[in-house]
């Protein structure tokens, strides 16, 4: 059952981090991956966020593949920020590549922390 309860979550976060990632796109050009960045971003506030729950009990821990494994592992993409990385660095874009690396990095732990600090704060531990 796990299995079909995470390729299921799965399938719903690949296509949440489609939408994003094309609306994010759309909104601020394609010079910088943006998309990837707010998808890594987010999804790391929101596993802090569920994975608090799940610790809390305010979500049954039958919940976390469902939500952790499946919806967040297929909304971030970790093998796509390395790639546009990488793209920017042959590109040239030196500085854009070290933003890259450090700001998802910096702000996927902020991320993650402050997804916690909420989820605790709605009763999560």
């Amino acid at each position: 059952m796990n299995v079909l309860l995470v390729a299921l979550g799965g399938a719903i976060g690949s296509v949440a981090r489609y939408l994003m990632g094309a609306f994010i796109a759309n909104r601020f050009g394609p010079d910088f991956p943006w998309g990837t960045f707010a998808v890594n971003v987010s999804g790391s506030f929101l596993i802090g966020v569920i994975l608090s729950f799940v610790g809390g009990g305010m979500l049954p821990a039958g919940a976390r593949p469902f939500l952790a494994v499946g919806i967040m592992g297929g909304y971030t993409t970790f093998s796509t920020y390395n790639y546009e990385t990488l793209q920017l660095i042959q590109g040239g874009e030196f500085g854009a590549a070290v933003f890259n690396t450090l700001g998802q990095v910096v702000a996927g732990l902020v991320g993650v922390y402050l997804g916690v600090v909420f989820g605790r704060a709605l009763g999560g531990t």
